[in-house]
């Protein structure tokens, strides 16, 4: 059984070494230490997660209750806390710093222990599990209770990942990429086989212990199961229909609905709905999944497709109304009522008991079209074949006259790619251009405004070092209602404050739309957006669809030709 320490002691090193190859040594060489039932563990561990993203485990662990259970372990009072937080901007540092004052007399958990105790990587673990199946009355105070255990059970080695684990953010640079990685080194697997498994299971910790215990062979055999979703394809933007058809060729057009991807997974009478994120939504959307099982006549089948707010004139309402019936949890019937919902079907991945990805598009559509009875709620969605640019520009204004975003431009001939995006779809659209960026701080309002968080600066990814750069800020496009949302929103990601300024949490993502990209020294990221402002919340994206500093490099080179 293998220490929380040892585990620790690894993760100082990966954080203080600059070089991804030297991080992938590293995290290779923890992955041969472990025993096969910690593996699964550390993988998520090392990634900065708790539970695979598709699980419905979640830890659900705010600021707010981490500073309760630093303030209980420490007495010192959360206040006192939060002046550390701000001094440190970091949960990790913080947590050694308040718990390293501690005084003598200060009871702990180990006080009436005969012998210090020693955290196993499973003990955390489970005490993380307990923590995520706290719920109902007394729930908040069982989930502080085994953060104290924990925090008064550790050495100061172990608080500071202990504090960042809980709010599911390392801060070790360790991303898909170094992991995939590492599980091949460590293995003898090759690396297309690791992402292959990662694509067809979205579990690296599944992946590791298949590569571990079978093989190249083993991770051969993963494939897709109903219940466990994969992340969707994703498309790129194309700068017109004429550059897509030059690209492509012939096509298969179809609407981009302004709704919400949703993945259906059926297996007889079961629905499961997942968002964009792979969070269970089912329970929130009883119409789709009700409509779902007369419309689909599979038995077993996963499918892709988009849900869409309909208005009392069949016209798709705003995005953040889609997004309260995802949301959801109490009143759900009241909301099917006031937000009705259509749902839209554009792909198929499996089906009785087969994977399809690896079929063409125009193959996957014919089984999709066979398996679905449309009806008024579930449909298959129209699809257009041709390379005649006067036909898919037409398409294109029937769209946008219906209230939606404008056409999907996809290759007939291309595979389900999970998690790709490329060339194979292509989405035009004929608003402003824009950005999918993280919320990395924010500053508190004047005014009429000071109890909201109103001006938020956001960031873009480098994969190179695993940071988020910031590119500037927006403020513009955000109603008072909304400006009420976000703020609560954003409560317990705050991670310090410092004056006005508000330190965020890496977790939400705005779409934001500009006028141009320009070169500035003021950002991290080397560049600024000229007249930002908000066009989306994004919460049905996650923090991996994140834009790249290499897409803002492209953006700004096409802008100068």
């Amino acid at each position: 059984m293998t220490s929380f320490k040892e585990f620790c002691r690894v993760c100082k090193v990966i954080e203080e070494t600059a070089g991804s190859l030297d991080m992938t040594d590293l995290v290779s060489e923890l992955f041969s230490l472990v025993t096969t039932e910690e593996l699964p563990v550390v993988t998520h561990f090392v990634m900065g997660e708790v539970f695979p993203a598709w699980s419905d485990e979640e830890v659900g662990l705010g600021t707010g209750l981490l500073l309760n259970a630093l303030s209980k372990s420490s007495g010192i009072s959360v206040k006192k806390i939060e002046d550390i937080v701000r001094d440190t901007g970091d949960m990790g540092k913080t947590a050694v710093k308040a718990l390293s004052k501690v005084s003598k007399g200060q009871a702990t958990f180990s006080s009436f222990l005969d012998s210090p105790v020693e955290l196993s990587i499973m003990e955390v673990f489970e005490r993380f599990r307990n923590i995520a199946s706290a719920t109902g009355k007394g729930s908040q105070t069982s989930r502080i209770k085994h953060l104290q255990y924990l925090f008064n059970s550790a050495s100061s080695e172990e608080v500071g990942y202990i504090a960042r684990l809980a709010i599911e953010d390392m801060r070790i640079g360790v991303g898909e990429g170094i992991v995939r990685d590492a599980i091949a080194k460590a293995f003898a697997v090759p690396v297309a086989s690791v992402e292959r498994g990662y694509m067809l299971t979205n579990d690296m910790g599944l992946v590791a212990v298949t590569a571990k215990e079978g093989g190249d062979e083993a991770l051969l055999n993963l494939g897709l199961q109903v219940g466990r979703p994969i992340k969707l394809m994703l498309a790129q933007v194309t700068p017109d229909i004429e550059t897509a058809i030059k690209d492509l060729g012939i096509v298969a057009a179809e609407w981009k609905f302004d709704g919400a991807r949703v993945q259906i997974h059926k297996n007889g009478d079961e629905i499961t709905l997942y968002s964009r994120r792979l969070e269970n939504i089912t329970d929130s959307l009883p119409d789709i999944v009700s409509a779902v099982k007369k419309a689909v006549k599979a038995n077993s089948a996963i499918l892709d497709g988009e849900a869409v707010a309909i208005d009392e004139n069949g016209r798709p309402k705003p995005f953040q109304e889609i997004l309260k019936r995802f949301r959801r949890k109490y009143d759900v019937e009241n909301k099917v009522r006031h937000i009705p919902l259509t749902l839209n079907l554009f792909d198929i991945m499996y089906l009785e008991g087969e994977s399809l990805i690896e079929l063409p598009l125009q193959k996957r559509r014919e089984f999709l079209v066979s398996s679905v009875e449309n009806s008024d709620l579930v449909r298959v969605d129209n699809q257009l074949i041709t390379s005649d640019i006067s036909e898919i520009n037409s398409m294109y204004e029937q769209a946008l006259r219906a209230g939606h975003e404008g056409i999907m431009l996809k290759n007939p001939d291309s595979p389900y790619s999970p998690g790709k995006r490329g060339k194979n779809w292509l989405k035009k659209k004929p608003v402003m251009e824009t950005l999918d960026l993280v919320v990395v701080g924010a500053e508190w309002g004047y005014g009429r405004r000071t109890s909201f968080l109103g001006s938020y600066a956001l960031a873009c990814h480098d994969p190179d070092t695993g940071r988020f750069l910031p590119v500037g800020k927006v403020a513009t496009g955000i109603s008072d209602e909304q400006l009420s949302e976000l703020t609560e929103l954003f409560k317990e990601h705050i991670i310090s404050e410092s004056g006005t300024f508000v330190e965020i949490r890496p977790h939400v993502l705005f779409e934001v739309a500009f006028e141009e990209i320009q070169k500035s020294t003021n950002y991290e990221s080397g560049y600024a957006l000229r007249f930002p402002r908000l066009v989306h919340v994004r919460d049905d994206k996650s923090i991996e669809e994140v834009d790249t500093l290499e897409r803002l490099d492209d953006m700004y080179m096409t802008q100068r030709k």
